[in-house]
């Protein structure tokens, strides 16, 4: 069984690959921009290892990102926001009870 701290790493490094690939940059390039090792990067993208707050600031910043703190109640209006749009006029998100 997976931790839930090895899963959410597992997801993070995910989105930081597809976010490296997306700027068709190598791991060496990010890494650099980061200024960490490209290991220590690699280890991070592929949920080895945690990083430090201010590590993944460096690498988001590297992949023309921006770290934000979001409200848990407040992510399936993110995640609608940053799903593709297409013109079917429904709301950007529906709020579920907790």
């Amino acid at each position: 069984m997976v931790s839930a701290q090895s899963e959410t790493l597992l997801e993070l490094g995910e989105l930081l690959r597809q976010a490296r690939l997306a700027a068709g940059l190598t791991q060496e390039q990010v890494a650099d921009l980061a200024g960490i090792s490209r290991p220590r990067y690699r280890d991070i993208e592929t949920g080895i290892a945690a990083a430090r707050a201010t590590t993944l600031m460096n690498v988001s910043r590297a992949l023309g990102l921006e770290m934000m703190l979001v409200p848990q109640a407040m992510v399936p209006a993110v995640r609608a926001l940053m799903r593709p749009h297409d013109d079917d006029d429904l709301p950007a998100f529906v709020s579920q009870p907790d």
